[in-house]
């Protein structure tokens, strides 16, 4: 196998990496690509850093093992702690999610007010904040952490009242100090979005990186010559760590087809 025909890997703490897999998929339509959701070891956020790290190490490993040619850190807690263990690990060309949200942040935002939600991980290591300010000096970010949507969305619970409550009380500050953009830093947060962009209104406007991680994606494999050809016949295979019945039903409804080549496996280094 050439280089340029092996799969693209992508790894998230569980389904919400799905979100930046879609988007590839959409994208890059000529691309296989290999899934890992850690599913048994989720959520990310409120670890320390060193099991991250760790974890996002074993999660590289287990996809450099299936011959990919780059490697996506799909999970945003994982972006801000581990990219370059990541790419210690793998000796790949890693691509995070953070630069490219932050991008598209710096470039929505009309007054500078930018909020950005995420796991407890991600906003305590400010890695957006240092980020979207590095592309916009004038930029004053509104960081806020929103432990229970993982949960939330893990459970199918995108909406309905006990979601609705959940999303006014973490964005309420958010609003009252002025914010005109919305980061959704965590790749679970747009299975949110219709109900978030309700409770923030039409003159806040709403960035996911899922996109922006895909066309960022596209210039690397460009730079890098490793695009498949046009007429290339992706595959798409999937694993998890955890029950694979329930990721393939949660994925079903996101993706809006039946996941195939779906297979639980270990990546866990100390069992």
């Amino acid at each position: 196998m050439q280089p340029n025909d092996a799969p693209i890997g992508v790894f998230d703490s569980g389904l919400g990496g799905l979100t930046v897999l879609q988007a590839i998929r959409s994208r890059l339509p000529s691309e296989s690509t290999v899934y890992l959701g850690d599913s048994a070891r989720i959520p990310y956020g409120p670890k320390s850093a060193d099991t991250i790290q760790r974890y996002s190490r074993e999660s590289a490993a287990f996809l450099a093992g299936q011959g990919v040619k780059v490697i996506v850190v799909a999970c945003n807690t994982a972006t801000s702690l581990a990219l370059e263990d990541v790419r210690d690990e793998s000796g790949l060309p890693v691509l995070g999610v953070i630069e490219p949200g932050a991008e598209a942040a710096a470039s929505a935002s009309a007054g500078g007010r930018i909020g950005v939600i995420g796991t407890i991980g991600t906003i305590a290591s400010g890695a957006y904040d240092t980020a979207i300010r590095r592309l916009r000096a004038d930029a004053v970010v509104l960081a806020k952490a929103c432990p229970l949507f993982v949960p939330l969305v893990e459970e199918g619970w995108t909406e309905g009242e006990v979601a609705r409550l959940t999303a006014e009380a973490y964005l309420r500050p958010l609003l009252e100090d002025g914010m005109d953009t919305l980061v959704l830093a965590c790749t679970h947060y747009p299975l949110l979005a219709d109900l978030l962009q309700e409770v923030v209104g039409p003159d806040v406007r709403l960035v996911s990186s899922a996109q922006a991680t895909a066309g960022a994606l596209r210039n690397l494999l460009g730079e890098e010559g490793l695009a498949a050809p046009p007429e290339a016949t992706a595959e798409a295979h999937y694993f998890v760590t955890d029950e694979a019945a329930r990721f393939s039903q949660l994925a079903k409804r996101l993706l809006g087809e039946r996941v195939k080549n779906l297979a639980r496996v270990s990546v866990d280094s100390t069992v």
